[in-house]
């Protein structure tokens, strides 16, 4: 292993102890896209908050995702994502005791309608199964 390598290997060990418990995935259509902030300050600090309502597929309930970027001297985008495609979301849940405990953080969006990413993944990309949607008679 070269010093590179192992550099990663304890950055991913490091990063999933600490937030391991809290790192969750969410898959299922969208309801709502909304953004929220896009601010300038100075034409040189930007901000973009955007909001996701998701409901996750065989479920009844929503999932409400959060996205804030910061970035200097570019203004940060997001991908294109309308109401009833299909998406995984991938992110961390709040912190207990927090009053935003429900929401989740969003690391990455995977687009499963249009085959886009919000952070590329390196390697091949993972061939994802859809849930068979299944109606059981009572």
């Amino acid at each position: 292993m070269s010093f590179k390598e192992k550099l990663a290997k304890r950055y991913t060990e490091s990063y999933i102890s600490k937030y391991g418990d809290r790192l969750t995935q969410v898959q299922g259509n969208v309801l709502s896209y909304k953004i929220e902030k896009e601010k300038c300050i100075l034409w040189i600090f930007y901000k973009l908050q955007v909001s996701l309502i998701v409901k996750p597929e065989r479920s009844k309930s929503v999932v409400k995702c959060v996205y804030k970027k910061n970035s200097w001297f570019k203004r940060p985008s997001f991908m294109t994502i309308h109401p009833g495609n299909l998406v995984i979301i991938q992110g961390m849940k709040g912190k207990k005791g927090k009053d935003d405990r429900e929401t989740i953080q969003i690391l990455n969006v995977k687009n499963l309608t249009t085959k886009k990413d919000l952070v590329a993944v390196d390697g091949q990309p993972q061939k994802i199964q859809r849930v068979q949607k299944v109606q059981r008679i009572k």
